[in-house]
């Protein structure tokens, strides 16, 4: 983690409880060391979504569902959220927790290569998530900017991968989140805040031409 324990588990102790299937995802994320974002940052998630106004979200791989469950519900009635993931198993058990949370018919699950699913799908978007393997940010962010529409959002986790972007790289997964902060920043096309949370969010806004 990146912030001090206590502080970290001071924020997780303030948060409402959440519902029970979210609270089913979240234990069995923590028994089975399933990546997922946790409830801290879901929530900043939902309260981006409702800020912009955001109808139309991609995420850029997705594991059990949980953060899609957030996007589902936060785009509301009409609303739309694209799921996507390599594995066939995280895609088969999402879907029956899509269907538990009655929200199955705003999600398009879609299983495979998570950037080939964006170039496949049709339209611009208001909000993309970028959670894939971590040597794919830099490509992704390229990908991501222009199916964005003006104003909307890119958001991307473990962008301070541990604090270890604050070292010389040591992996190739850290380099290439170092190049894409870089990239982040030195983009005229964006506006974009690193977030200490968890373990670190970018959120970029697409600036009007």
């Amino acid at each position: 983690m990146i912030t001090n324990p206590e502080i970290d588990d001071y924020l997780l102790r303030i948060l409402p409880a959440r519902s029970p299937l979210l609270a089913e995802m979240e234990q069995q994320a923590q028994e089975r060391n399933i990546p997922i974002v946790g409830p801290a940052v879901a929530r900043l998630f939902r309260l981006l979504t409702q800020l912009a106004g955001a109808r139309r979200v991609f995420e850029l791989g997705s594991a059990i569902g949980y953060s899609t469950l957030w996007w589902a519900e936060a785009v509301g009635a009409g609303g739309e959220v694209y799921y996507t993931d390599s594995s066939p198993a995280n895609a088969a058990e999402a879907a029956e927790y899509f269907r538990r949370a009655g929200l199955g018919e705003r999600i398009h699950i879609r299983q495979g290569d998570a950037l080939q699913m964006l170039a496949e799908a049709p339209g611009q978007f208001d909000i993309i998530f970028c959670d894939i393997g971590k040597e794919d940010y830099p490509e992704a962010l390229r990908q991501s900017i222009p199916r964005l529409r003006p104003g909307g959002l890119y958001i991307a986790d473990n962008v301070l991968r541990r604090g270890e972007v604050a070292r010389p790289p040591s992996s190739r997964e850290t380099a290439a989140i170092v190049e894409c902060n870089r990239l982040l920043y030195s983009d005229p096309r964006l506006y974009p805040v690193l977030l200490p949370l968890r373990d670190g969010v970018a959120v970029a806004r697409v600036l009007p031409s």
